[in-house]
């Protein structure tokens, strides 16, 4: 009777794994709510508060968010381009290093969006929704403009100061000795020359 039993419940676990493994992903949304205070904090609630909050939706699956179809932004990266006087292979490099193209990609400091929009550099470009892609790249494309004519045009610095601040370029001189921003220009680099093949 035992030995049946236990049978019946292996069949059983077997029926619930396979569902498990075979189910496919659900395109589960989340709602958020931000709202950008007269200091430049962003404030998140997952309902509206009041009417200075604004609705971003977000996808939990992050297969859902990252958009591996990259090339659908290529007519407004160029736009962007043109407008700032950047090479848009270079504004592609930076969103593939900054985020990934996750547009809901928020970092452990804050940064946020496509570009990785710091919440003082998206209020300094006046930016509403900086998971809005296209408000996102153009704020970006604007600032990584604002660092290339800080550095006279020297894209590495320009880079580095899009990393860790144009203050630390000025400061060290070049690029500063952070780990992190040494890996973030060399991964630019990388990502740029690839998309000029």
């Amino acid at each position: 009777m035992k030995q049946k039993i236990g049978i019946i419940i292996l069949l059983l676990l077997q029926g619930f794994l396979f569902e498990f493994v075979t189910a496919k992903p659900a395109r589960a949304e989340t709602v958020l709510y931000v709202y950008v205070d007269e200091n430049g904090n962003y404030h998140f609630s997952p309902y509206r508060q009041d009417g200075r909050y604004r609705r971003v939706q977000l996808w939990k699956n992050k297969a859902f968010v990252r958009d591996f179809n990259a090339g659908k932004y290529d007519s407004f990266i160029a736009l962007m381009g043109s407008k700032y006087r950047i090479d848009p292979a270079l504004i592609k490099a930076v969103i593939r290093a900054e985020s990934d193209w996750n547009q809901a990609a928020v970092s452990n400091a804050g940064a946020m969006g496509l570009m990785q929009l710091m919440p003082g550099t998206a209020k300094k470009m006046d930016v509403e929704n900086p998971f809005d892609p296209a408000q996102n790249i153009e704020a970006g494309a604007r600032y990584l403009r604002l660092m290339l004519d800080t550095f006279n045009g020297d894209v590495i610095l320009a880079l580095a100061a899009y990393n860790a601040g144009p203050n630390a370029v000025k400061k060290y001189n070049g690029i500063p000795p952070y780990e992190e921003t040494r890996t973030y220009v060399q991964r630019v680099l990388k990502y740029y020359r690839e998309y000029l093949k």
